[in-house]
């Protein structure tokens, strides 16, 4: 997934997709018409324990701006951690009519996690979310909605030479030890997910007017 990308100095990057990407089907989610999702905390196949958690602190903001009631994601945890499903894992596994029954969620809004974190190379620091998001509907299981989770934030200057590279690079690694910038760029992959102009999610029914 790497080649999606160019490095900028201090620039956050995300996957703008190609030029001849058609416009995306939503039948499925036209017809459904969801009004509320329940976000599973993600499948992390990253190398970042934190990850996981660290995501799902960032999705409800977006969601509800889209228009959509996103249930409380901790207090969803809790619940489930309560009911005998302790890891992310197991709680993806939970059939959808259960879900409906004891919830009472429109869609659930899946994510996997691939890439997580902080890159430390030679000159420079990259900090990376990578993922996959899809909304399924509660009631028939059909997909509604899916979309790649995709940015970086890149700290390489290319305009201060070799000697300055090498010492802003350590810099950044010091710091990047007590500064965590994966929060604000999952932020960034969740906005270009959610509101891709080719692919991103509609809008939903508490979506706020804005005048003109």
């Amino acid at each position: 997934m790497m080649s999606y990308f160019k490095f900028y100095p201090l620039a956050f990057l995300f996957l703008a997709g190609c030029a001849t990407v058609q416009p995306y089907n939503y039948e499925a989610l036209i017809n459904e018409a969801p009004r509320s999702i329940l976000v599973i905390p993600p499948v992390n196949n990253s190398v970042d324990v934190n990850a996981s958690y660290t995501y799902l602190s960032t999705v409800t903001q977006p969601l509800a701006e889209k228009g959509y009631y996103v249930f409380p994601v901790s207090v969803i945890d809790n619940f489930l951690k309560e009911n005998g499903l302790p890891t992310p894992a197991e709680m993806n596994n939970i059939p959808l009519d259960k879900i409906h029954e004891h919830i009472g969620a429109d869609a659930v809004l899946y994510v996997v996690i691939e890439n997580w974190g902080q890159e430390y190379q030679v000159l420079s620091s990259v900090t990376v979310v990578q993922g996959y998001a899809k909304l399924v509907s509660v009631k028939t299981g059909e997909l509604l909605w899916d979309a790649p989770i995709v940015a970086q934030q890149s700290s390489n200057n290319g305009n201060q030479g070799l000697i300055g590279a090498l010492v802003t690079a350590a810099i950044t690694q010091i710091a990047g030890n007590v500064t965590d910038y994966s929060p604000a760029v999952s932020r960034l992959a969740n906005n270009v997910a959610f509101n891709s102009a080719k692919r991103g999610l509609l809008n939903g029914p508490y979506k706020l007017k804005t005048e003109k």
